[in-house]
Formats: C-alpha cells, structure tokens, sequence
C-alpha cells in the first residue's frame, strides 16, 4: 500500500479521490463530459468520469431527481490512517454511515455544512510535480500556429480541483485543516478561499465559496497548452454548450481558465498553467481584496456563475 511521499508535519488528504453527484438525465451527462473530453463509461448505474489513457476514476454520476452534490471521497495515504483516528477522537470527530450507494469503505464523516466526506486510502492522484506545459514554438521557419486541419479533440490529462458551496467560508477553512490537514493557499474574506495539500498539490486542491448550502460549482481538469483553453472553448461551443465564463487568467492559482456551464448550472473547467506547490514549499497565504479574488483578465463574469442551484437542508 502507498505511503506518504514526503515529510510534511501531520498527517493531511493528499488528493480529491472522487466526486460524486446526481443529475436528473445521465444521457445529457454522457453527451456534456462525452464532448468536454472525458472518457465515460457506464459502471454499476452510474456514469463514471476518466481521463483518456488514465485508469483513475475521478467522478460518479447517478440518476436522480435534481443535480445535488452526493459524497467527496479523498485519498489519504496507509501510515497515516492511525494518525487520523487518533486526531478525529481528540477533537470528537464522530464516524457516519455511508450514503445509500456508497462503499462503506474508508472513513466516513460529515463536514460542518453537512456534506458525507469518505477519507479512503488510495495511490496519490493529484500533482506531485508541475506538469510538462506546451506553449507555442518560440522561433521556426514557418508560422508557428497550428494547422486548423490538424486540429484534434482536446482531452484533460487530470482532475486539478473542485470547487465547493458552503454557508461558512471560514468554517470550512479551519475544518478542512484543522480535521483534514490541508493548507490554506488563499483567500478573499468569508467569499472564497483555496486550500492545497502539504503532500503537494496544485495551488487548490479543495476551493470553498460563500453560498446557502453545500453544493458543487465545478469540476476543473488540466490541460496542456493555452491553445488546448481555446480549441476547448470550440469543441464546446459546436457540441451545443456555448455558456460559461472566460477565456481569461485567474490571480489566484494563476491558471488560465474557460469554464462552460451544464446543463444542470454548475460547470467543468478547462484549466492550464495553475501554480504548483511542493511538500518543500511553505506557501503564504494571502487575504485578498475581492477585486483580486477571480481574475486578471477576462469576460465580465456573468451573474448566474455565483448561483448555486442545490438546495441542501434549506
């Protein structure tokens, strides 16, 4: 079984193992992630979301009455399972059932705002290096653009991170790294705020912003190259999917970004160039000016982006 890959103080999730949510039509579902890129594939009643040529299964659709958020699933490595046992019983963290569908598999508790959290020890699935990036040729003897004509589906390499509603930004700051370990990376207030993992991990592993209830906002997945943003943003649009935000840059994480809407009103990202942060690096956080929270550059950010549709307990 694998063990930690670093010497980062106490024990801490080092990956999003699998999200895990419902939507009323799994056919619309198949024909958006089918189109965005992802390999999907029909497993037990649900469809599951891969990347093409990765045997991970990063997320679960099921059919349900409404697109509702079910269970996060993160990855902890075997040697630190005694570690978080022991820190859950000194803080009183007490164990639940798994949702019905769920392996009982793993660790199961709630966060503050109610969502079932499994924490399952599994390989390491996020970044424990920047990932190769492919910019355009500096200099050549011919233009340096690509052909159109050879122009091919993009694909995303990897889940980079999710992005999480919650009622209580700060609760959820010190939850996810008083009971979980990971590190806040940055933030803007109780409006958002992003945490990454000590075992290494792009700029946010988990991101958190400020809503009524729990809830998805989207699902981000690397790509290779600046122009995999644009040929993406293509891909999307002639499929029938040309709602969303960007192209633009985000300050912080620094990624390049263009999110297209689902049907459903939450989003997948196309996501380039996000800062890594290593296990040897002690991040500074920052607090920043709402300004500052979202992007560099970009679209005006359309006023349904912010709205979540989940309506947990509410």
């Amino acid at each position: 079984m694998e063990t930690r890959s670093d010497k980062a103080g106490g024990c801490a999730v080092h990956s999003v193992h699998e999200f895990v949510f419902s939507v009323p039509d799994l056919a619309q579902a198949v024909h958006f992630y089918d189109s965005f890129g992802l390999d999907t594939r029909m497993e037990d009643g649900a469809l599951a979301l891969y990347t093409k040529g990765n045997p991970h299964r990063w997320g679960r659709i099921y059919p349900g009455p409404e697109k509702s958020l079910l269970w996060l699933t993160l990855g902890i490595f075997a040697d630190e399972v005694a570690a978080f046992e022991a820190r859950f019983a000194a803080l009183g963290i007490e164990r639940i059932a798994a949702p019905p569908g769920a392996d009982p598999a793993g660790i199961w508790i709630s966060a503050p705002d109610g969502l079932p959290l499994c924490l399952l020890v599994a390989p390491k699935t996020s970044p424990s290096a920047s990932p190769v990036r492919t910019f355009t040729p500096e200099s050549g003897s011919a233009g340096r653009a690509p052909r159109r004509s050879e122009l091919r589906k993009v694909h995303p390499r990897h889940l980079s991170h999710i992005l999480l509603f919650t009622p209580d930004v700060g609760v959820g700051i010190d939850f996810y790294s008083r009971v979980l370990g990971l590190r806040l990376s940055d933030r803007s207030g109780d409006i958002v705020a992003f945490l990454h993992s000590p075992h290494g991990s792009d700029h946010h592993l988990v991101a958190f912003a400020k809503s009524h209830s729990y809830g998805l906002h989207h699902s981000s997945w690397d790509v290779a190259s600046f122009d995999d943003i644009g040929a993406g943003t293509q891909q999307m649009t002639e499929a029938g999917y040309p709602h969303g935000w960007g192209i633009g840059r985000h300050v912080l994480g620094s990624n390049y970004f263009r999110y297209v809407r689902d049907p459903w009103g939450s989003y997948a990202e196309y996501s380039f160039d996000i800062d890594f942060i290593p296990p040897t690096l002690e991040w500074a956080a920052g607090d920043y000016a709402p300004e500052d929270s979202l992007y560099v550059w970009g679209p005006v950010v359309p006023a349904e982006f912010i709205e979540n549709h989940e309506r947990h307990g509410v």
